[in-house]
């Protein structure tokens, strides 16, 4: 057995790309998707054809509403490949708009449920700000399921499950990048690898506190950099994992162990926490790591929107 297949015995795999003609080659039961990944797949010939025949099917209609359709589209593609839910997410320049992110997701998901897509195998991602959260709250009240995107710190995903949002995807590759990055030429990597690399440690934390409190949001890793940090998190609930590392896992036939173990974490001595609005504006504050990367995530992903809306504009300028 690869480690691909062990893995798929103790979590979810889930691919991590707009790339969906990839896929069926690794069997995900999920995908995710992003404005990055998005952008980066309509550049390619093999899909650029899902871009224009959206702009040209909805002439005139508003480049806001193009934009969801592509990414609808994309999904409605990916969820003719794999069995269970795609991830799309809402316009990060809305990050910070409680309103705006459940107006954008509940049309995200009416126009989902136009293609004949149940509500069920739609996640609709949003950053995990104040606001965000409290959008995933509003949503998940009327039968909409989130995946919280964006995720740092433990105080976000503590917010996460008090408000009862259907998933969160703490970004470990990133988290990593961050500590590697600060440490400069005094970083180990040997003493950071593994279970002992920083973002495999925040999603333990937060798993141990999740399952020790039978909280139900399910946790997603997300965002690797090597295999170390994937094999590290055997056993969480679920891992989005890019082509190439998932082509990396089939390709090893070493044994592969369960490293989370929702049985453990409920024996463990932890403090409950909560967090209003004030203290989590405060704790996240103290974050430095996670404040600067949920702040850079959303730049990034607003700047791929923005160049995903030049290129529909491009295409509706040309001729057809």
């Amino acid at each position: 057995m690869n480690q691909l297949d062990a893995l798929k015995q103790f979590t979810t795999v889930v691919a991590d790309t707009g790339d969906f003609r990839q896929m069926a080659h690794f069997k995900p039961h999920d995908a995710t998707t992003n404005p990055s990944l998005i952008l980066k797949a309509v550049q390619k010939p093999d899909y650029r054809f899902l871009l224009t025949d959206t702009v040209a099917q909805h002439h005139g209609c508003a480049l806001d509403e193009i934009i969801d359709r592509l990414l609808v589209r994309f999904g409605c593609e990916i969820l003719s490949i794999i069995p269970g839910r795609v991830s799309t997410e809402v316009d990060a320049r809305l990050s910070f708009d409680a309103s705006a992110m459940v107006a954008r997701a509940e049309r995200l998901v009416a126009l989902y449920q136009a293609e004949g897509i149940h509500v069920d195998r739609v996640l609709i991602k949003v950053a995990a700000t104040w606001e965000g959260i409290r959008a995933a709250e509003k949503l998940g009240q009327r039968g909409i399921h989130t995946n919280l995107t964006l995720l740092f710190s433990f105080c976000q995903a503590v917010a996460c499950g008090q408000a009862k949002v259907q998933l969160i995807s703490p970004f470990v590759g990133r988290i990593y990048d961050w500590y590697k990055k600060s440490a400069g030429a005094a970083w180990d990597e040997a003493a950071n690898a593994g279970a002992n690399d920083p973002g495999v440690k925040s999603v333990r934390q937060i798993f141990n506190y999740y399952k020790h409190f039978g909280i139900a949001t399910e946790i997603m890793g997300a965002s690797f950099r090597n295999l170390g940090q994937i094999t590290a998190l055997a056993g969480c609930d679920l891992l989005t994992i890019s082509p190439e590392l998932l082509a990396q896992l089939a390709a090893i036939d070493a044994p592969l162990v369960r490293a989370l173990d929702a049985g453990a974490a409920r024996s463990l001595d932890l403090p409950a926490v909560s967090y209003d609005e004030a203290g989590f504006r405060y704790a996240l504050n103290e974050d430095a790591m996670a404040t600067e990367k949920l702040a850079e995530g959303i730049r990034a992903f607003a700047a791929d929107a923005v160049k995903l809306e030049q290129l529909l504009l491009a295409a509706q300028e040309s001729p057809q």
